[in-house]
């Protein structure tokens, strides 16, 4: 019996995915743990799509959850995880602080309850392992919520690179500098945040890289982090406000990543996704220092031609799309071992 208390049938599909039969059923019933500012969008987002209940919402403040709940008049409301355990769910959403994600995502898929976590999974590789082996063990689906994949612009440059339309790609360059830098002060604890801003934003780089290209094996990390200017000789003590690092990939091909908390950078944020290939090169850029507005380009030789441009309603798309997969019923995916090749990623940028 599923969470819920329905019957699912499960089979191994030939690519090692376990995958459970769909079969008719009402909506799956979600709860959301954690509904400040993205939590609660997502949650706004998977009620807009209709293809699942918002059944319970839990915070540690009170006013905040009773504020999400705006959104989902009937929806119960608790205070902990706990509570939500009792509601007979289908799936949970996850928007707590890092140093939470782990345990919070394996007691729930240990319950038979899917899980969307807001990214990243885990603070470590390790943490990140664990949750993808409950997953596994549980049979039940596990998404991340690395958003940018499912922006347009990313999702035709990605088509181009599968397709072979760019030769053979030997060099990605990726930024993110946020002028701002996060609100919360668990951010700035490196044992309850994982890190600095590589695992704050940088994580969405290494992921839009591996992902677009296939994940292929990193065979090299070379990394610099700074803090208020000043080089970080022990990571682990202090979390970094700018950081740069090179992958390079069993084929030779190179990944350069720089991103950074508070950079002066004239605007808002700077992201920009580029892949350059020997037949020719793409890339997503925001527009006009904007967090949300992205144009892609495919670039030959000296002329570029337009993939995409603003508007696009993306940040929600990941949620949804785990729900649809949820909803269809779905079971854990091999994909999510993927998880795992990015938090591997990241603990060699930080030495670890």
């Amino acid at each position: 019996m599923t969470a819920a208390g329905h019957a699912s049938v499960t089979e191994v599909s030939a690519g090692g995915r376990v995958d459970a039969v769909p079969a008719p059923h009402r909506r799956p019933r979600l709860g959301f743990l954690g509904v400040g500012w993205i939590g609660r969008h997502r949650m706004q987002a998977i009620a807009e799509s209709g293809l699942a209940s918002v059944a319970a919402i839990a915070d540690p403040n009170r006013a905040v959850a009773d504020d999400a709940r705006q959104a989902a008049p009937n929806a119960a409301v608790g205070d902990s995880i706990e509570a939500l355990f009792d509601m007979q769910l289908d799936g949970l959403v996850i928007a707590t602080p890092s140093a939470l994600h782990c345990d919070q995502a394996v007691r729930a898929l240990e319950r038979g309850v899917a899980v969307f976590c807001q990214k990243p999974l885990a603070r470590t590789a390790d943490e990140a392992r664990r949750v993808v082996a409950a997953a596994r063990a549980a049979g039940r689906l596990l998404g991340v919520d690395v958003s940018y994949r499912h922006t347009t612009g990313m999702q035709r440059i990605s088509d181009l690179v599968q397709r072979g339309e760019l030769g053979t790609v030997y060099a990605v360059d990726l930024t993110f500098h946020n002028a701002y830098g996060p609100d919360k002060p668990w951010f700035y604890d490196p044992v309850l945040s994982g890190g600095g801003c590589v695992i704050d934003l940088g994580v969405h780089l290494v992921d839009l890289a591996l992902w677009t290209l296939g994940f292929p094996a990193v065979r090299d990390v070379m990394s610099s982090l700074f803090a208020g200017g000043d080089a970080l000789r022990e990571p682990g003590a202090r979390v970094e406000d700018f950081a740069t690092a090179e992958l390079t990939l069993a084929s030779g091909a190179v990944i350069r990543l720089t991103c950074s908390w508070r950079l002066h950078a004239g605007q808002p944020c700077v992201i920009e996704a580029a892949f350059y290939g020997t037949a020719g090169g793409a890339a997503m850029r925001n527009v006009n220092g904007s967090f949300y507005d992205f144009r892609a380009k495919r670039f030959r030789e000296t002329s570029s031609e337009l993939l995409h441009e603003p508007p696009d309603d993306w940040g929600g798309r990941a949620a949804v799309e785990w729900v649809r997969q949820l909803a269809s019923g779905q079971g854990y995916d091999a994909t999510a071992e993927d998880f795992v090749r990015v938090a591997e990623a990241l603990d060699a940028i930080y030495g670890r």
